[in-house]
C-alpha cells in the first residue's frame, strides 16, 4: 500500500512538472493572429500582429483628435514621425498637428479641425475644432483579422457637437504586409454641417525622416487661416523617399493630382518599405485629390478640388441634421520589398469589389 501511494505521488509530481513545462513553452511562443487590446485607463487600443505591436489607437486628453500612433512595419521598424509625442534626434519639429495617422478636415462650418494643436493660443481656439473620443464600440481579435470600432464627436471650442463619427478599422495582413481598411461615417448632429473646399484633409499620415524627399532648402507653407510654417533644410543622410501615384506621376508633381492610389517608398536602414493609401469608388469626390509634401506628409482628400486645381469647380458639401456621409479608405505598410504598381492596382481592385 505504501509502495502504491509513493508511485502515485511520483507520478503526480511528474505530471505537474510536465504541465508546467508545456505551459512555459506555449507562453514563450508568439501569439498567432491579430489582437485588439483596449485600455480605457491608458486611453488607447493596441493592435498586435502575432504578438508584435503594429500600432495603437490613442485618444489622450491633450490631443485634439484620436490617431494611430506609432506605426511599425512587420519587422518592427518605425514609419511615423515621433514629434511631438515621442521626438527622436534629427527629425523635423514643424506642424505639431501632424501625428501618426489621422482623419479630419480643414473647413467644417468654418472651423479648422486639421491645424488644431497645443500650438494654438487660447484667444484663437474658437476658430478651431476638435475630435473627442467617446467609446470603443467593438474590439475583436481574430486569426485572420482584427476589428476596432470607435465613436467620436467633432466639436467646436465650446464643446458643441457638429458631427458624430463612427469609424471601423479592419486589420489584416501577412508576414510582410500590414493592411488597414478604414470606414468612417460622419452624421450631422443638430444643425446643418457644411464642408468647404480645403486642401487640408482628410485621412493623412506624417512619416519618419527616411521617407521624406531630399531637400537642400528651407520652405514656407501657409495653412487655411494664413498662418505660415517654415520647414527647415536638414541633413539629407538616409533621406530617400519617392512619391508615386496610380497615374505614374512622381515626386513633388503628385501634389493636388487626382488618383486611385498613392504610395511612398523608401529604404530605412537596409529595409525597403512602402506606405500606401487607396481611394474607393464609393467615396464622394472620387477620384480624390492628394495632399502631399516632400517633408513627409501625405493624405487622401475627397472634399478638396478647386483649391488644388483652379480650373475645377469649388467643392461644397452639406449635411442636414441627422444625415450621414461615409468614406472608405485602405492603408498599406509593406516591408522587405517595394509595392509595385501592379500590386497596388490589384489592391485597388480588391478594395473596390
Amino acid at each position: 500500500m505504501t509502495h502504491f501511494c509513493g508511485t502515485n505521488f511520483k507520478a503526480g509530481i511528474f505530471i505537474s512538472l510536465l504541465i508546467l513545462f508545456i505551459t512555459t513553452i506555449l507562453k514563450a511562443q508568439p501569439k498567432k493572429g491579430i489582437e485588439i487590446i483596449s485600455s480605457e485607463k491608458d486611453k488607447k487600443v493596441d493592435i498586435l500582429f502575432d504578438g508584435k505591436l503594429f500600432t495603437s489607437y490613442i485618444y489622450p486628453e491633450d490631443l485634439e483628435k484620436p490617431v494611430l500612433f506609432p506605426i511599425y512595419t512587420s519587422e518592427g521598424t518605425l514609419i511615423t514621425r515621433g514629434f511631438p509625442r515621442n521626438p527622436r534626434p534629427g527629425e523635423r519639429v514643424d506642424h505639431p498637428h501632424h501625428i501618426g495617422l489621422w482623419f479630419n478636415f480643414g473647413d467644417v462650418n468654418g472651423l479648422d479641425f486639421w491645424n488644431n494643436s497645443y500650438a494654438i493660443t487660447a484667444d484663437k481656439k474658437n476658430m478651431y475644432g476638435s475630435i473627442r473620443h467617446q467609446a470603443v464600440l467593438e474590439a475583436k481579435s481574430g486569426k485572420e483579422k482584427g476589428i476596432l470600432k470607435v465613436k467620436s464627436n467633432w466639436v467646436d471650442s465650446k464643446g458643441t457637437i457638429l458631427l458624430v463619427e463612427v469609424s471601423t478599422f479592419v486589420f489584416t495582413g501577412d508576414a510582410t504586409l500590414r493592411r488597414i481598411d478604414r470606414t468612417t461615417t460622419l452624421t450631422a448632429e443638430s444643425s446643418k454641417v457644411t464642408f468647404k473646399d480645403n486642401k487640408e484633409g482628410m485621412m493623412a499620415i506624417r512619416v519618419d525622416r527616411a521617407f521624406e524627399e531630399p531637400s537642400d532648402k528651407a520652405e514656407k507653407f501657409t495653412d487655411a487661416n494664413g498662418n505660415p510654417t517654415t520647414v527647415a533644410a536638414l541633413n539629407n543622410v538616409g533621406v530617400n523617399g519617392v512619391y508615386r501615384n496610380s497615374k505614374g506621376i512622381e515626386k513633388g508633381a503628385v501634389w493636388g493630382a487626382q488618383a486611385d492610389w498613392f504610395k511612398l517608398s523608401a529604404t530605412k536602414g537596409s529595409e525597403p518599405i512602402t506606405i500606401a493609401m487607396i481611394d474607393n469608388k464609393k467615396n464622394i469626390g472620387y477620384p480624390a485629390h492628394w495632399h502631399a509634401r516632400g517633408y513627409g506628409l501625405f493624405s487622401v482628400n475627397n472634399l478638396g478640388a478647386k483649391v488644388y486645381n483652379p480650373k475645377e469647380k469649388e467643392f461644397v458639401y452639406s449635411l442636414a441634421p441627422g444625415k450621414s456621409i461615409t468614406f472608405h479608405h485602405r492603408i498599406l505598410v509593406k516591408s522587405g520589398s517595394f509595392l509595385s504598381d501592379e500590386a497596388m492596382n490589384k489592391e485597388f481592385t480588391e478594395f473596390n469589389k
